[in-house]
């Protein structure tokens, strides 16, 4: 039974479906939208909307924790300083899914994930 257990496994294994998440929300930082499939945006969002969350904190201990996810330092950097000054007033939904349609070679569902303005 799946009671109570959040999260898709999206065909992976736990180190490569974390590795997966980390580079997705870091390309997602650098280039503030990037478009993936469907089921992958929708894991990615919720870790995207706590790193943006802990940037909001500023202090030590959400530095070391946001790090312990997005591994390149310039975009720790970009997220502690233009990011957390950019989203200060808005409480939540920091991040949008837009569903593109499917993809031509498998037929996936495809989706472009962005960082809202």
């Amino acid at each position: 039974m799946r009671h109570r257990i959040a999260g898709s496994k999206l065909s992976r294994p736990t180190a490569q479906r974390l590795a997966l998440l980390r580079n997705l929300v870091t390309d997602l930082f650098r280039s503030k939208r990037i478009t993936t499939t469907e089921a992958k945006a929708k894991a990615v969002r919720p870790l995207a909307e706590k790193m943006i969350t802990l940037a909001k904190r500023g202090d030590l201990h959400a530095r070391r924790m946001a790090a312990k996810t997005i591994y390149d330092s310039q975009i720790l950097v970009k997220l502690f300083s233009e990011l957390a000054e950019k989203y200060d007033g808005r409480d939540g939904g920091y991040v949008r899914v837009l569903k593109l349609g499917q993809r031509l070679g498998d037929g996936a569902s495809m989706a472009l994930l962005e960082l809202v303005d």
